[in-house]
């Protein structure tokens, strides 16, 4: 990149120019930050973040230049400090990196500034080059603006009497230069506020300070037919001998066209931060109806007084025959304020046909936006009990506009927003925004959508996976649970029971790491591995070193934990070997609860193949429990605490065995899983 620089040994800007600055910097975003000796940031303005992405904190006390400077630049930013610590100023163009790692070209201004050890440092002052170049085009375009319409300059004595006017003032009055001298405002032009002006002149005379941006509204002979308004300034004339007012200098801008402008920026500002405002409140979680819900919420009543959200069934259930229908919408959520509105049967969940050849379904077809007359919304209901509905809709209703829901380049809906024929109806300005914010929204939505069908989809396929149904074997009485994560994706938790050789039974439990469909699809394969490997009654530590072959054949990345356990119902034992999983609990007839501490085995997936083996014996009316990290491991809880609290729910342990488990998951977890959670107990059967 180019570097164009200049220096000079200038003193710092006057307080005054520091004022003019604050202005400016409403325009033109200033971003300001200060060094220290050692080139470490002290200092870093709302602006430098907003420009550069850093936010103070960040950066405060770090070095700038390997923060700030290209790699490229390293050798000429040392030079340039260097210049700068030795008194001199330097002016410049010169890129700076910007938090995500792109390079911002910036006009900087780098002044020698003490820091606050009184050493010799820097204070940077940067705007953005593109937006000084979007500036120096919009002055071009105002220089332009104002060659159409010129100042007006005129002379006036003490008397408030025209002594010479320019053309521009001329032809703004439209009275001629020769008729304004001689006469005082108010008999040229009267119908302007003259009177008031006036009254301003004398206060500038008397004293001796300037009156700057009057305004002056009114029409003139030049434009009788038209409100205009005026900048007027006056500077009384002082004679310099004596104090005595000469008279004024008064100048004149029409600015009717510039205060039109600045009713639109303003309009923009307001939009602008409408949809920032939307971003923030639209999209908080991935629930599809909440989404909806807080759509509509945005929409109602700012900038409409009624908003209907609606899917079409092919996107809501695409795998579902009966939704594929042409043209089903379903309302995820609505909004209606209006109290005399007969708008009970508009629920969510409700289902609809969008009426053939009508405007819903060419904005569904072909993903447009369309304002609608007052009569196309009747159109909709045709349910015999909307005739009140109806009614309405035509009546009542002054304005209208159906919106498509488009995400990633698929119709997933539309939204409808009104307004009542008691407020202004949607302009243009007003359809804009609207449409904004849908497309915002509609993103969002999709987001919702995507992570519910994902998240279902992994759900069935976790299901269909794990062995729900446990066989009945010798010597045991068996239950077991899973639980997807109320807040996360379904993950790769699952356990089984597995009928062995000579009446035995394995018991395994496994957690895959990670969420999602993947992780549910490693589980799968990792079951079926169990399943297969068992029916060749192989020995629970070589069980665990084969399925890390397994794990490791999967990738790289890929990592879980396991226990399997083989009872014996000849000998009452258990053999029991652990990859990396918690311990299993184990409590006696007595109401004792212990936690094994035998090998615990590395994860499967490491190659550590670092697995043994634990015998337990365990009588009658025994009770061998394994569990996931999900049951025990929460926010407001370790991984100690939740075993004190598993082996407290356990107990009594004479209740049935169903019972127990749903009361020890209902009291671990109080409603909801933060982590998927498996749980198989097992009580030995006396």
């Amino acid at each position: 990149m180019e570097t164009h620089q200049s220096s000079s040994r200038v003193p710092q800007p006057p307080r005054a120019a520091v004022g003019d600055a604050g202005v400016l910097r409403e325009l033109l975003p200033i971003a300001l930050w200060r060094e220290d000796a050692e080139g470490r940031i002290v200092e870093w303005s709302l602006a430098a973040q907003d420009l550069l992405g850093h936010r103070p904190e960040h950066v405060l006390g770090r070095l700038a230049t390997p923060l700030l400077v290209p790699d490229a630049n390293r050798e000429l930013a040392e030079g340039l400090t260097g210049r700068v610590q030795a008194g001199e100023t330097i002016m410049g163009t010169l890129p700076v990196r910007h938090r995500d790692g792109h390079t911002v070209a910036m006009e900087m201004w780098i002044v020698p500034a003490t820091d606050p050890q009184g050493r010799p440092g820097a204070m940077l002052i940067a705007v953005e080059t593109s937006e000084v170049l979007r500036m120096r085009e919009n002055l071009a375009a105002m220089e332009s603006l104002f060659t159409q319409s010129p100042i007006g300059l005129a002379l006036l004595g003490p008397d408030l009497r025209f002594l010479r006017v320019n053309d521009a003032l001329a032809r703004m009055n439209g009275v001629s230069a020769a008729r304004h001298v001689g006469h005082r405002l108010t008999e040229v032009v009267p119908d302007v506020n003259a009177a008031g002006l006036e009254s301003l002149m004398r206060e500038a005379l008397e004293s001796g300070t300037a009156v700057v941006d009057a305004r002056r509204v009114g029409r003139t002979p030049a434009d009788p037919d038209r409100d205009h308004i005026w900048s007027c300034s006056y500077a009384p004339l002082v004679d310099r001998t004596e104090p005595r007012p000469l008279g004024l200098i008064a100048s004149l801008v029409d600015i009717t066209e510039s205060q039109e402008a600045h009713i639109e920026v303003e309009r923009a500002r307001h939009r602008f931060a409408l949809l920032a405002e939307a971003g923030a409140r639209i999209g908080t979680t991935l629930d599809l109806k909440q989404t909806a819900e807080e759509t509509v919420r945005f929409l109602v009543p700012q900038l409409a007084d009624s908003a209907d959200v609606q899917m079409l069934e092919s996107v809501l259930e695409p795998d579902d025959p009966a939704a594929s229908t042409r043209g089903v919408l379903r309302r995820l959520a609505a909004q209606f304020p209006d109290p005399t509105a007969p708008t009970a049967l508009l629920t969510p969940g409700q289902t609809f046909q969008i009426p053939l050849d009508s405007v819903y379904e060419q904005v569904v077809v072909h993903g447009r936006p369309t304002n609608l007359y007052t009569s196309d919304l009747p159109r909709l209901f045709t349910d015999p009990r909307t005739e009140a509905l109806r009614t309405y809709l035509a009546t009542r209703l002054g304005s209208a506009r159906l919106v498509p829901l488009v995400a990633r380049g698929q119709v997933l809906g539309a939204v409808t927003v009104t307004r009542l024929r008691t407020r202004e109806p949607f302009d243009a300005q007003d359809c804009v925004l609207i449409d904004e914010v849908v497309a915002r929204a509609a993103l969002n939505i999709d987001n919702a959508r995507l992570y519910t069908t994902q998240r279902e989809a992994a759900l069935t396929l976790q299901r269909s996976l794990t062995n729900n149904a446990l066989p009945a074997v010798t010597g045991l009485e068996l239950t077991g649970r899973y639980l997807p994560a109320s807040s996360h994706d379904v993950g790769g938790d699952w356990f089984d029971v597995i009928a062995l050789p000579g009446g035995r039974t394995g018991l395994v439990i496994g957690d895959v790491m990670g969420h999602g469909i993947h992780a549910a699809a490693v589980m799968g394969q990792l079951r079926t591995a169990v399943r297969t490997l068992a029916r060749h009654d192989i020995a629970p530590a070589r069980m665990l070193r084969s399925l890390d072959a397994v794990v490791a054949d999967l990738g790289e990345d890929e990592m879980a934990t396991c226990v399997y356990a083989v009872h014996d119902p000849a000998t009452g034992g258990w053999t029991i070997a652990r990859a990396g999983h918690l311990p299993p609990a184990v409590a006696t007839p007595d109401g004792t609860i212990t936690f094994l501490d035998g090998p615990p085995g590395t994860p499967l997936g490491t190659g550590a193949h670092d697995f043994g083996t634990e015998e337990v014996a365990l009588p009658g009316g025994g009770l061998l429990v394994l569990y996931t990290d999900g049951l025990i491991e929460a926010r407001d809880r370790d991984l100690d605490q939740g075993m004190r609290q598993l082996a407290e729910a356990l107990q009594p342990l004479d209740r049935p065995l169903d019972t127990l488990c749903d009361e020890v998951l209902g009291r671990l977890l109080a409603g909801s899983a933060q982590d998927d959670v498996a749980m198989l107990l097992a009580r030995t059967i006396r």
